[in-house]
């Protein structure tokens, strides 16, 4: 469908398009200097601004419960009889529109980084105890506050849509109940335009984390010894597939979405049953029910005297900060997605559907994957501690675990499929969503190719241009954590408003 140039808004178009070629080029060009700027953006944003984002996690998953266990929970978004997808569809494409294939790097990564861990400054640790943190964490980070930054946004959006019919898919306009007229001014610009950047920064870590592993996956299988510009041609062709998802519509990412969870699920299962299946099982519960134990204090714990990191910050700082900051960046597009597909379900099933089919995705993943790299080590067959000082790369690292099952070249190449599906299928949501911030009175369905396409090569600017300045995971963690820090004011602004429409609406009735 082609678009008339004077529905586009330009400044939405090229104010982020121009800020983020420029980070790009400077992160290219000048390295070193990049990373000493972002060192002190680091020290501004994680040692003296990050509690601000463990305040934030806390109000929105309070937030989400209350709307799901209020009097609100029962308003129907939409006039549909019954949802417009079933619920498999519907939570395939919740998971996949949310997940990227970070989900399976860190799967089977992050545990190390815990394992050698003392997140809470304690005197000692056993070897028990030390497993117990390695499979807590991750499930932690990956649980119901992370959630929570999409699932009550989405709630807002899905008010926005299909009860109060605005169809108008750009975060400002989620904040109209607050800003009125200026919504259609610069305040509602400028929140556009800082909502898009800061999302782009975002996306831009999950691309640079995670790509590396399907190059290793190929490199591996076919005896090839391609680095960076095999990097390079996998981010074009994720971005081709992605594109030509987009471009065939709602259908095909659906379809794409189901075949993205049945292949998920396939390469877990041969995780599981070639893999120390009892070690995974029992593990995962005990995991689980330590973060049901000690949800609070995990939650709340900053670690004022910096006493559990690696010296220079806390434990908190150096992962729940950088990983709340991460999801936030990600609620500028995927939200909006989230709302458009619940079209026929209530606020609380909404709410409800979405903690539980995420949660147990993230869970399952976490808990099979973890637990297996987890094994590896324990059990001496990669010792992935002395790997990991000797700067052995992470993606390396992960192939020497599949090494470890039957029929290594098949599964890894399920892993570089799995991982491109997930992409695929994230990205594919994403850009239709943000194409639609560019047009003025359109609904996102309505934006045209060319949009998309836009927006798919945009995203792969800044991963570029980090993956080929060789940039370290604290750098990476640190630009997410910055461009979250305006997104989540964004993120306030939105459901503040949301509240007042849903208290207004109640007063009004």
């Amino acid at each position: 469908m082609k678009t008339n140039e004077s529905e586009i808004q330009f400044d939405k178009l090229f104010f982020p398009l121009i800020i983020v070629a420029a980070i790009a080029l400077l992160i290219y060009f000048f390295p070193v200097r990049a990373q000493a700027v972002i060192g002190i953006l680091n020290d501004v944003f994680v040692n003296r601004l990050g509690f601000f984002y463990i305040l934030i996690g806390l109000f929105m998953v309070g937030g989400s419960i209350y709307v799901a266990a209020s009097r609100y929970g029962t308003i129907k978004l939409g006039n549909v009889e019954k949802p417009v997808h079933s619920n498999f569809k519907w939570g395939a494409m919740i998971f996949t529109s949310t997940m990227a294939a970070d989900i399976l790097y860190w799967s089977l990564i992050e545990w190390v980084y815990y394992y050698q861990a003392n997140p809470r400054g304690a005197a000692a640790l056993s070897e028990a105890e030390h497993q117990l943190i390695a499979s807590s964490y991750p499930l932690f980070h990956w649980g119901p506050i992370p959630w929570a930054f999409y699932i009550l946004p989405a709630a807002a959006y899905a008010y926005m849509f299909f009860v109060k019919g605005r169809g108008r898919s750009v975060l400002s306009e989620a904040c109209r109940p607050l800003l009125r007229g200026k919504t259609d001014g610069l305040p509602g610009s400028l929140i556009d335009i800082v909502a898009i950047i800061g999302f782009v920064g975002g996306t831009a870590t999950t691309f640079a984390t995670a790509t590396p592993l399907i190059t290793e996956t190929i490199n591996t299988v076919f005896g090839l010894a391609l680095g960076k510009s095999l990097t390079v041609i996998i981010l074009f062709v994720i971005g081709l597939v992605f594109t030509s998802a987009v471009l065939f519509g709602m259908k095909a990412i659906a379809h794409l979405a189901v075949f993205n969870v049945v292949t998920f699920g396939i390469l877990l299962l041969y995780v599981f049953v070639f893999g120390p299946s009892r070690f995974i099982v029992e593990s995962g519960i005990s995991g689980v029910g330590n973060v049901v134990q000690n949800f609070i204090g995990m939650a709340t714990w900053t670690d004022p005297l910096r006493l559990t990191g690696d010296g220079t910050v806390g434990f908190p700082q150096q992962w729940t900060i950088f990983y709340w900051a991460y999801w936030i960046a990600w609620f500028v597009a995927t939200p909006f997605f989230m709302a458009k597909i619940s079209e026929g379900r209530t606020l609380r099933q909404m709410i409800s559907g979405a903690f539980f089919y995420g949660i147990s995705g993230t869970f399952l993943s976490f808990i099979v994957f973890g637990n297996f790299g987890l094994y590896q080590q324990v059990s001496g067959r990669v010792d992935t501690v002395s790997l990991l000082a000797m700067e052995t790369a992470p993606a390396k690292i992960i192939v020497q675990f599949f090494s470890q099952l039957p029929l290594t070249p098949f599964v890894l190449l399920l892993l570089a499929v799995v991982m491109i599906a997930f992409y695929a299928s994230t990205f594919d949501a994403i850009t239709l969503v943000i194409a639609g911030f560019c047009k003025r009175n359109v609904l996102e369905s309505a934006v045209d190719t060319r949009l998309r396409i836009f927006w798919a090569a945009v995203l792969i600017i800044l991963p570029l241009s980090l993956i080929w300045s060789d940039s370290t995971l604290v750098m990476l963690q640190t630009v997410s954590i910055i461009a979250a820090f305006p997104v989540a004011i964004i993120m306030l602004i939105i459901v503040a408003s949301f509240m007042l429409e849903l208290r207004q609406s109640r007063q009004r009735e």
